[in-house]
């Protein structure tokens, strides 16, 4: 096993269609994703830190200012306009692939890759931030619990799935994508 890991690293990365992180609060889209366009050498998206720039100001305030609604509809602009770039990884918000516009935007010009998190290690992860507006009430856990069993029927529909486990480290989730991906040759093919 090692001679074969030793051997993928020393192996160069053809991304042929953008990886979309897809998944709930807390799952790891965001470093997972950092570790796995590093891993690959293909560029990073984060699709909420687009927003942020765009609009000038913090999700959480854009939540408060503008709601839900429109936030939704500024989100699927930027999905679409971050899919156009050059094949790269993709970190979307955890409510983005509840769309269907943006599931079938996403399957057309990319790959879905669920990260899946049980609900305790996603609770571990987001009960001490205050950054998510949606935890925002006044029983965060049991919202959570709320929007993971309306939202993971609807992740469960992503091309490839990875189950995130406590104990393993960014960088080994991200060589666990990396080894899913390996399954699509019609996304990613390790060359010498």
């Amino acid at each position: 096993m090692a001679a074969d890991s030793r051997r993928i690293r020393e192996m160069r990365a053809r991304l042929s269609k953008t990886v979309v992180l897809v998944g709930m609060m807390g799952a790891g889209k965001t470093a997972v994703g950092r570790a796995l366009a590093s891993l690959l050498s293909v560029p990073f998206r984060d699709s909420d830190v687009a927003i942020e720039e765009a609009a000038n100001m913090k999700i959480a305030e854009i939540f408060s200012r503008d709601g839900e609604a429109f936030f939704r509809r500024k989100e699927s602009q930027v999905i679409e306009r971050l899919l156009e770039g050059n094949p790269g990884i993709l970190s979307t918000g955890g409510g983005a692939y509840m769309s269907a516009e943006n599931r079938k935007m996403i399957t057309d010009k990319g790959v879905a890759v669920w990260l899946d998190a049980d609900l305790p290690l996603l609770w571990s992860r987001v009960r001490h931030k205050d950054t998510r507006p949606l935890l925002r009430t006044p029983d965060p856990l049991a919202t959570l619990r709320e929007i993971y069993d309306t939202r993971v029927p609807v992740y469960a529909q992503a091309e490839i799935a990875v189950t995130a486990q406590p104990h393993i480290t960014v960088e080994e989730m991200a060589r666990k994508v990396r080894d899913a991906l390996l399954s699509r040759p019609d996304v990613l093919e390790m060359e010498p």
